[in-house]
């Protein structure tokens, strides 16, 4: 199974991004993200066998997460996947200290994969046609969190859909 870390608007902050992402596809084109969708990643995990999978539900059951908040105030794009997405213009300490306390206890579990660079964004378009972010709306959103996702990402051959698996428990 496809998992990764995540977490999950709520649905008032959801909304408002399914707002900018029709603004933004509305100008670049390309696929929008169903609202559905929406999300930050800290930790993307690739396929995982199941009996990994059963031990991952159970730490995130078992983990404990401070809250916190982040601003989300700023437009960007990946160029070679077409991707637009919207996040913070400042790098955001805990997002990355999260974000890194994640993938040390992960790699202590044996899995591997962290990337290089972390940039915490929201994809609002893949395959966008135009990356140009100058005429979209300015933003200042305030998304504050309390809970880390497992999800499973399902494609099978239909719409991609994500099913969450556990969640971490607020301290």
């Amino acid at each position: 199974m496809r998992l990764f870390l995540a977490l999950v608007p709520p649905p008032a902050l959801r909304g408002r991004l399914g707002a900018l992402a029709d603004a933004a596809h509305a100008r670049c084109g390309g696929r929008r993200m169903p609202d559905e969708s929406l999300h930050l990643t800290l930790a993307f995990l690739g396929e995982v066998g199941a009996a990994k999978a059963a031990e991952l539900v159970d730490w995130v059951n078992h983990l404990t997460l401070a809250p916190g908040k982040w601003r989300l105030d700023a437009w960007g794009a990946f160029q070679g996947p077409g991707i637009v997405w919207v996040g913070g213009q400042s790098p955001d300490p805990a997002l990355a200290a999260l974000h890194e306390r994640l993938w040390h206890a992960l790699e202590g579990r044996g899995l591997t994969g962290r990337p290089a660079r972390y940039v915490p964004h929201v994809t609002l378009l893949r395959r966008a046609e135009r990356l140009e972010a100058d005429d979209l709306p300015d933003m200042d959103l305030e998304w504050t969190y309390n809970q880390v996702a497992l999800i499973h990402s399902i494609n099978d051959g239909q719409a991609v859909r994500y099913a969450p698996l556990a969640h971490t428990r607020a301290s």
